[in-house]
Parts: structure tokens; C-alpha cells; sequence
């Protein structure tokens, strides 16, 4: 992987009409109780910039199971930053201080799975002001970048038609601030979590189904995992743990390999997940109760991509913490294909 000074900013856009660059940060405050869900969300922008728009998604989950949502694709001309339909990223600097600053309406869902039906659900639920000021500060080194292929490796992908982007950084944050969601405050005061930089050509078609895990485990331990799967029943892993108390503080490990197996309700939404990450000297058994779920959607070309976006909280040995457990799959005759491979 090539990680440039100049890859936690803007890209310079390619000609590919689906060429897209993106932020997502999540977020949950450190719960007071082992058992008891701690206030969080994520945000996310992207930025299609040769269709003329950004997508903006702002997700926010309540101790009390509520989640305020909104939508957009707000117009946009350039590429020269993140900032939208009232969502503004802004890199503070590189690779070490973020800032997030909203100001517009979500959707209140008492029921967050009623997203499942988005005309309905704006429908019937109140939309209430919310504005969001947050500071994240990084915790951990940063993982990723732009792939090169070796001397005698396949070629990196370059079609756009099948791409989900060319490059793409993770890393763990510290996160304080306020979050408002009608007349309520929610202060943020000793929240993790993770956030990611995506750029290049992306169609959400172009992954069969994968399982996205952001594992924050407290400030010394956080885990970014990925298991996707493909048309052939091929399963791929990878990802990234930083351990301080094993590897030090200035540095990730590479994931060698992961498996999840998952626990679904009737209309295949996670319930609880197990997820076992292997890297070059050790072995993490990680299990997570998904305590909030909410269903997105992606369509194109007559093909229904679904997301489950899941709270989680997470336990690994004597340490709990929370995340997120994000679930790709394809619909095939109403069936989430990663559940057809035990995922």
C-alpha cells in the first residue's frame, strides 16, 4: 500500500463518471455501565462530483433505541472539500485532528428498522432539528492507502465499471463534543471510535456482500475488520489491530485472516455476531450484541443493494466497548446473499 502526506485530504478527480470520494466517522460514548448502550451515530460524505452531487448520510443512535436519520444528495461543483447540504468535514491536521459540524433536520424513528420503507418512514415520523460539533483526535496510527500490485501479481483493478474504490485509509479516534437532536444535548465526552477515506470509481454493486467491523475496545486496543464474499462463494478478509499494550503505540498489525458467524431475527437483521481475528501472533475472539439496527438501500440498474448499519456493543476477554456492525448484501429473491454463505 502507497500512503502519501497529501492522502487525508482531497484527490484530484478522475474522468470516471462514478468517481467518488468519501468520509465516514463513527462514534459511541463510553457506556457508564457494562450493559447499557452509550449515545453515538456516524456521518458520512461522499462526493460524486462528475454526477454534480455528494451523498450525505447522517445516522444517530439514542440510549433508548430512537435513531435520527437523513439522507441527501445535495449538489456540489468541485471536489475541494467536504462540505454540503450543512455537513462540513474539516481536516484540522493530517492523519491526526479531524473536525465534524452539522446544522439541518433528521427523521426521529422510534422504530429505526421502519427505514426499511424510506418514503413511508419520512412520512410517519417527526422531522426535528439537529446540529452536531465534534473533535476527533487520533488514537492510533492510520491504515491503508493506494494499492500497487508486485512484480508478478495480478494488476489492480481499473475498470470503473467494477470498482469500490481505489484507495481508502481507517483509523481509531477520540471523539468530544455535542450533538443536538431536537431539544435534546447530548454531550460527548469520552467517545472512540473510527473513521474512513475512500476515493476513486465505487458502484455498491460491485461488492457481492461484506461485513464491515469497527471494534474500539477502550484506547489501547481497537480492531477494523472486513469480510466480504463473492458470486464464486470466495470469502476474503482484511483489516487491521492496534494493540498498544502488544505492538506499542505507533503501530497496526495487518489482519491474516477473520471469520463472523451471526445470529439473524425473521428479516435477516443481526442480532449478535462472534468474530475471530488472526493475526501473524495472536487470535482475538470478539463477540458483539447489535443493539440498534437501520436499514439503508442503494439501487441501480433494477439491483437492490441493502445496508444494515448495527450499534454493537463489543466483549473481548475482560474488555467491552462498541462499534459498528455494518452489513452489505445484495438482494436475490428477498435474500441477503451473505447470509446464504453462514455470514
Amino acid at each position: 500500500m502507497r500512503l502519501l502526506p497529501t492522502d487525508d485530504v482531497m484527490h484530484e478527480p478522475e474522468d470516471a463518471a462514478n468517481f467518488n470520494e468519501s468520509r465516514y466517522y463513527n462514534f459511541f460514548e463510553r457506556a457508564a455501565a457494562p450493559d447499557a448502550p452509550g449515545f453515538g451515530g456516524w456521518v458520512r460524505m461522499g462526493n460524486r462530483v462528475n454526477e454534480g452531487h455528494a451523498e450525505l448520510s447522517v445516522c444517530l443512535y439514542t440510549p433508548d433505541g430512537r435513531v435520527g436519520f437523513i439522507f441527501d444528495r445535495p449538489p456540489i461543483a468541485d471536489n475541494f472539500a467536504h462540505d454540503a447540504g450543512g455537513l462540513t468535514f474539516e481536516v484540522v491536521e493530517a492523519f491526526v485532528r479531524h473536525r465534524i459540524t452539522f446544522e439541518g433536520r433528521v427523521c426521529l424513528l422510534d422504530e429505526p428498522r421502519a427505514m426499511a420503507d424510506p418514503r413511508r418512514a419520512f412520512a410517519d415520523n417527526p422531522m426535528v432539528a439537529c446540529s452536531i460539533s465534534l473533535d476527533l483526535r487520533a488514537v492510533g496510527p492510520v491504515s491503508g492507502g493506494e494499492p500497487e500490485a508486485e512484480p508478478g501479481e495480478e494488476a489492480i483493478e481499473t475498470d470503473p465499471e467494477r470498482m469500490f474504490a481505489r484507495g481508502h485509509t481507517e483509523q481509531h479516534m477520540a471523539v468530544r463534543g455535542t450533538v443536538r437532536i431536537g431539544a435534546e444535548v447530548f454531550e460527548v465526552t469520552d467517545a472512540l471510535g473510527m473513521r474512513d477515506h475512500s476515493w476513486g470509481p465505487r458502484y455498491w454493486q460491485n461488492i457481492h456482500f461484506y461485513r464491515w467491523l469497527t471494534v474500539n475496545l477502550g484506547p489501547d486496543l481497537g480492531i477494523g475488520c472486513t469480510i466480504a464474499g463473492d458470486e464464486a462463494g470466495h470469502l476474503g478478509a482484511r483489516g487491521f489491530v492496534y494493540d498498544r499494550a502488544r505492538y506499542g503505540d505507533d503501530r497496526f498489525v495487518e489482519i491474516r485472516d477473520a471469520s463472523i458467524g451471526s445470529d439473524y431475527d425473521g428479516d435477516w437483521f443481526p442480532l449478535a455476531n462472534h468474530l475471530r481475528v488472526v493475526t501473524d501472533d495472536h487470535t482475538y475472539e470478539i463477540s458483539g450484541d447489535v443493539w440498534s439496527n437501520i436499514p439503508l438501500r442503494n439501487r441501480r440498474d433494477g439491483l437492490v443493494t441493502r445496508i444494515t448499519e448495527g450499534a454493537t456493543r463489543w466483549r473481548c476477554g475482560g474488555l467491552e466497548g462498541s462499534g459498528m456492525s455494518e452489513y452489505l448484501d445484495q438482494i436475490i429473491d428477498e435474500t441477503p446473499v451473505g447470509t446464504l454463505a453462514g455470514c
